[in-house]
Parts: C-alpha cells; sequence; structure tokens
C-alpha cells in the first residue's frame, strides 16, 4: 500500500495563511510547478536554497507514493529589470554588455544551474519549459484577456487592468495587500507612462529599437510580459488547476499575484490549491540578492575561493546546513554555522556506515517503530526538516549504544531500521555520503600517518609539533585520544 494513504500530508498554504492537510486533485497524482530561474548570470546559493527546498517536497512527495510531475520554468525572455515594467531585458542586457548573441548567454547560465544543482544533488523536474518555446500559447491568453476586456493595447503593448479585475475579484489575494492601499501609496504617473494605473502590468511589450529578442504579434514585434510565461506554461502541463505552486518568497508579489489574475481571467477559476513559498537567505545581515551584490556562488564554497568562509566545505555538507532550517525560516549564512553542520554531517554519515557493522540479539531493547512515526510525523508537519534530523541524530544515539552493546537490537527490527534511515537520509533529504567506505579509509589513513609522526616528534621531546599537530586536528573536528596501549581518534 502507498505510504500516502497512511500518513496524513499537511502543508502551509500561502493562500489561507494557515496549515491545511494536503488532498491532490486526482488520487495518487500529484502537478506541481516551482518558478525557475531567469537565466542571466550565475545561480547564488539563496536561489539554489529556494530549488533545493522544493527538491525536498517532490522527493517526499515520491517517497509517499504519488506520481509527481514536477514542471519548472526557464527564463529566458521577458523578465526587465524591475517590475514596473521599465529597463532593459535582463538577458538582452548581459548580451549588449558582453556583445554575443542572447542565446549565448541563456546557454550559458542554463548550463551553469544544472551543473549547480546537480552537485546539490537536485533531483530534474519532470517538465523544464522555456518562455522562448511558449510564445504562441502567451499570445493566445493575452487575446482571451482582450476579448474579457481585462486588458487595453497602448502602441503595440498590451496591459492588464487591475483596477477593472478588483471590481469582482481580489488583487492581492495571496500576498494579502488592498488595491486601495496601493492606490493610496503609489505616486500619480508622470506622463512617460503608457500605463492607465501604476498597478497595471504587462502582458505584451512592444520592442524597441535596441531591444534584440522580439516576436510577431497582433499588436507588434515584441515580446511577452514575465508574469505570463507561467501562467502559460504551469496550465499547459498541469491544467486549469493543479495542486501546488511553488518559489520564493519574493515572488509573492507581485509575480505570483499577477500569475492568479491572469489565469483566473483566461480560465474563469482559481489556478492553484496550494502555494508554497520558500524564504530567504540571510548574509552580512542582509538578503542574499544579485541585484545588491550580496551572494555567494555555490562553486566558491566547494572550492573555498572566497573571503567570507574559513575552509571549503562539500556539496552535501552546505545542502544538510540549509535542511536543518525550515524551508520557511529565515537562515543565515556563516562560516560558524557551516563548520557546525559539517560536524553534524560527519556523525550523520558515520553513524550510517556504521550501522551496517551493528551485531543482532534475540530481542530488540529500542523502539525502532516509535522512532519511524516521529520521523514520519516530521515531515507530514509541511515538511519540517529540522525535526526530522533532530529524529535522525536520535538514530545516530542508538546505533552508538548499539556498537557499545548498551542497547540490543532484533535481525528484523535491524532491518526495517537501516531501511528507514537511509531512506530518509538519501532519498527524502537527497543527502550523498561523502564518508564512503573508501573516503573513511583514506581519511584514516591520513589521521594515522599524522599520529605516526606526532609519536615520533613526542621521542624526538619536539613538544611544539606534537601539540600543533593535535590541536590542528581538533580544530577541524578529529579528536586524539592518547591511552596506554597507543593513540586513537574520534571525529566529533
Amino acid at each position: 500500500m502507498e505510504l500516502y494513504k497512511t500518513n496524513q500530508l499537511k502543508i502551509y498554504n500561502s493562500l489561507s495563511k494557515s496549515k491545511e492537510v494536503f488532498t491532490p486533485l486526482v488520487e495518487g497524482k500529484v502537478g506541481m510547478y516551482v518558478c525557475g530561474p531567469t537565466v542571466y548570470s550565475d545561480v547564488h546559493l539563496g536561489n539554489v536554497r529556494t530549488f533545493m527546498s522544493f527538491d525536498m517536497v517532490f522527493r517526499y512527495l515520491k517517497h509517499l507514493g504519488y506520481k509527481v510531475r514536477y514542471v519548472r520554468n526557464i527564463t529566458d525572455a521577458g523578465h526587465l529589470e524591475n517590475d514596473a515594467d521599465e529597463g532593459e531585458d535582463r538577458i538582452s542586457k548581459k548580451a549588449r554588455l558582453e556583445q554575443i548573441e542572447p542565446m549565448e548567454v541563456v546557454q550559458r547560465y542554463t548550463v551553469d544551474f544544472h551543473n549547480t544543482l546537480q552537485k546539490i544533488n537536485n533531483l530534474p523536474p519532470s517538465i523544464e519549459p522555456t518562455a522562448t518555446g511558449h510564445i504562441v500559447e502567451q499570445i493566445e491568453i493575452i487575446k482571451d484577456i482582450l476579448k474579457k476586456g481585462l486588458a487595453y493595447e497602448v502602441n503595440g503593448s498590451v496591459y492588464f487592468d487591475v483596477l477593472k479585475y478588483n471590481e469582482t475579484a481580489h488583487y492581492g489575494v495571496l500576498s494579502g495587500r488592498n488595491i486601495e492601499d496601493s492606490i493610496h501609496n503609489t505616486r500619480e504617473l508622470d506622463g512617460q507612462s503608457e500605463k492607465k494605473n501604476p498597478q497595471d502590468f504587462a502582458l505584451w511589450k512592444k520592442a524597441d529599437e535596441r531591444h534584440i529578442m522580439r516576436w510577431p504579434s497582433p499588436w507588434s514585434e515584441g515580446f511577452p510580459g514575465w508574469h505570463l510565461e507561467c501562467s502559460a506554461m504551469s496550465t499547459k502541463y498541469l491544467g486549469e488547476t493543479f495542486d501546488i505552486h511553488g518559489g520564493g518568497m519574493d515572488l509573492k508579489f507581485p509575480h505570483h499575484e499577477c500569475e492568479i489574475a491572469q489565469s483566473k481571467v483566461k480560465n474563469g477559476v482559481n489556478p492553484v490549491r496550494y502555494w508554497m513559498h520558500a524564504n530567504m537567505l540571510i548574509l552580512n545581515g542582509q538578503k542574499m540578492a544579485k541585484s545588491t551584490g550580496n551572494y555567494i556562488l555555490p562553486n566558491e564554497i566547494f572550492s573555498g575561493d572566497n573571503t567570507i568562509l574559513s575552509k571549503p566545505f562539500t556539496p552535501s555538507a552546505t545542502r544538510f546546513f540549509m535542511l536543518q532550517a525550515h524551508y520557511r525560516s529565515i537562515l543565515d549564512f556563516s562560516s560558524k554555522a557551516l563548520e557546525a553542520s559539517e560536524k553534524g554531517y560527519i556523525k550523520l554519515m558515520e553513524a550510517v556506515n556504521n550501522i551496517n557493522t551493528i551485531e543482532v540479539s534475540n530481542e530488540s531493547s529500542i523502539d525502532i517503530h516509535s522512532w519511524k512515526e516521529k520521523c514520519y510525523a516530521a515531515m507530514n508537519d509541511d515538511f519540517n526538516t529540522p525535526v526530522l534530523i533532530a529524529h535522525l541524530f536520535e538514530a545516530v544515539k542508538y546505533i552508538n549504544l548499539l556498537l557499545t552493546k548498551k542497547e540490543t537490537i532484533s535481525s528484523e527490527d535491524l532491518q526495517h531500521f537501516k531501511t528507514t534511515l537511509n531512506a530518509f537520509v538519501f532519498d527524502v533529504l537527497g543527502l550523498k555520503n561523502d564518508l564512503s567506505d573508501d573516503n573513511s579509509d583514506k581519511l584514516s589513513s591520513v589521521v594515522e600517518l599524522l599520529i605516526a609522526m606526532r609519536k615520533e616528534a613526542r621521542e624526538n621531546k619536539n613538544w611544539a609539533l606534537s601539540d600543533k599537530i593535535r590541536d590542528e586536528l581538533l580544530e577541524i573536528g578529529i579528536q586524539l585520544k592518547d591511552g596506554k596501549e597507543g593513540t586513537t581518534f574520534s571525529i566529533n
């Protein structure tokens, strides 16, 4: 029997601002759409956290036995420099500055995006459509919205009429914004804008002379508005109403608000049943963002080529660091936090390796079934990975007690323990074991070599070198223990 039939999953719905029991439209199947990157620069760690959060959601839904269609788009046109429908297209601007074709920019940074997510061990989505591959669908949506009187054309550009839409619907239903307050707090149009009202947003923009990326339409040679692509692609591949829509917290307004309005006018129904938003990473007390230059790239973390961290960190340790915070929580990024997470990650992987050496008994003194239930309860509570990880460290404690024979476990329970632990660590959290047997052997060999060098230094009364080896190993989490039978070590 599929696990979803015996597990009641609750999801925090940004639309209702409460946790709701998850019931998909079609039993056993889930349609999930996540807003992907605008591919004009390298993906930074804040972006990666969002995509990793929804990778975790994808993994858990699959683990529960759902058949999941996961759609994540690539924005390769139409995303202007600000949300006021002004400025250059971000990709065209990059192409102009580097004197290359826009699609060269798209290709370069799409490849970087895929490579980075592969390193962090994200699963690929089921479908990864592009904005430029769905121009026809976007034009058809615009025609329909115009026909229904909720958009207007000005000089070859088409804008969604937010105030008219708000007469019969609520523009702000997701973000909680009130259109009247928005009108009151918005400056008057300066005469340069084509919009009737500042709140209106572009469905189609006429391209000026410098705009390289353009397509023919009934209104002008131009390009679609940024918000439109997600409405076109999500409904094409998932239907007029689908289960889950995810993205970063910063997309809630205006991007997702605009999606709701467009899709509701086009199809006459609310497009999404559960809206999910992942929170941001904080660096230097501020949101990690490309626009401010306050960010760090994943490859800079993995290589150690940065001025923020004390040393390099593996993709798995970095992923573990991010999973230790709930996806809806703000997470502070620092060298100290990463170092602490790395130590925890190593302890967990050592336990995963050591579980294979446990000796079985006739009966169990540890309640593995109760532990398993707590793991599922954590994930069923809006994907609470920090609580799940706390329960995984309970498992580490059990493994250590079993290794020292202070507790016992039956053969059947041990197999159940292994299966459950591996499922949550690798399948659900998506961690990789960097401490594989081969790597562990190599690490042990290096530490044993240093122990031998330290022994020689002590025999030669070179106390400074002896202490340096001990202290520097301790600094990276390896503790030496001197005893009658020689020196042993443990990884803390």
